[in-house]
């Protein structure tokens, strides 16, 4: 029987231009033997921009729903989620060869893990590629690590939330993403490592594109009292997570 990576992608009408190259990065993965993917493309609501959007591929679901952002097209999208691993894909990105293989092999040498992440090359607008100096060494990461070095560093958590793989179980027993208007990746992300152990791949994963219409680069995304308000929020739920669950989840049990 074959296993699915399920890949969640949300779409909102900017980001559909982009769509196809996700997509070609998706046609591009060399899946290990009895693996398949499904991508699951969720518009932020419901104006039927998706119907001439995509080709004609069984692997393909796309759902739509009321606009809510981000977190709430993610999370509605988990409805026709049947594969064991979840990954996340944004509209306007693409992963790089071989990055749902190296997850795969991730969680089937550490059985303990709940989610996976790898490196991040920012894709520019000229074409050109950067990355960042201040990424983990590859391996198995502790639980409370990331929430230790995102309170050091300004908010930003030292593995990139948009890379994350997660085993299915996990996700829903978080609740999928949190409901914010933004950040919504990074909570999952902390309230993830708050309750099992993870893995970082230092082969890079993902071409995070870098575009004037970028939500996440827009003067609204870092409002000072709305910013600071979601920070408060993702911290709070991190370490109650971690409260409640010294011990961390069963997670040879998710498999």
């Amino acid at each position: 029987m074959t296993q699915l990576v399920s890949v969640i992608t949300p779409v909102h009408p900017p980001s559909i231009p982009y769509l196809m190259d996700a997509y070609a990065s998706l046609v591009k993965q060399e899946m290990p033997d009895g693996w398949d993917w499904q991508w699951l493309v969720q518009e932020d609501g419901q104006s039927g921009a998706l119907v001439d959007a995509l080709t004609d591929d069984p692997r393909i679901s796309v759902g739509s729903g009321r606009a809510g952002g981000p977190g709430v097209a993610r999370t509605l999208a988990l409805s026709r989620v049947t594969g064991n691993l979840i990954k996340v894909l944004d509209a306007d990105d693409q992963l790089t060869a071989g990055a749902l293989a190296r997850d795969i092999a991730a969680f089937d040498t550490h059985p303990q893990i709940g989610w996976t992440t790898s490196r991040v090359l920012d894709l520019l607008p000229d074409g050109s590629t950067a990355g960042w100096d201040k990424d983990p060494a590859g391996g198995v990461i502790s639980r409370g690590d990331v929430l230790s070095f995102w309170q050091s560093n300004e908010y930003r958590p030292s593995v990139h939330p948009a890379t994350l793989c997660l085993r299915r179980d996990l996700v829903f027993a978080l609740g999928g993403w949190m409901a914010l208007p933004a950040s919504e990746d990074t909570g999952l992300l902390l309230a993830a490592s708050a309750v099992s152990e993870g893995y970082f791949t230092r082969e890079y994963g993902l071409l995070y594109r870098k575009w004037p219409g970028q939500v996440t680069g827009q003067a609204a995304h870092r409002e000072p009292v709305e910013y600071q308000g979601r920070m408060r929020i993702i911290e709070a739920r991190t370490a109650a997570l971690a409260s409640l669950l010294p011990e961390g989840l069963p997670l040879t049990a998710l498999t």
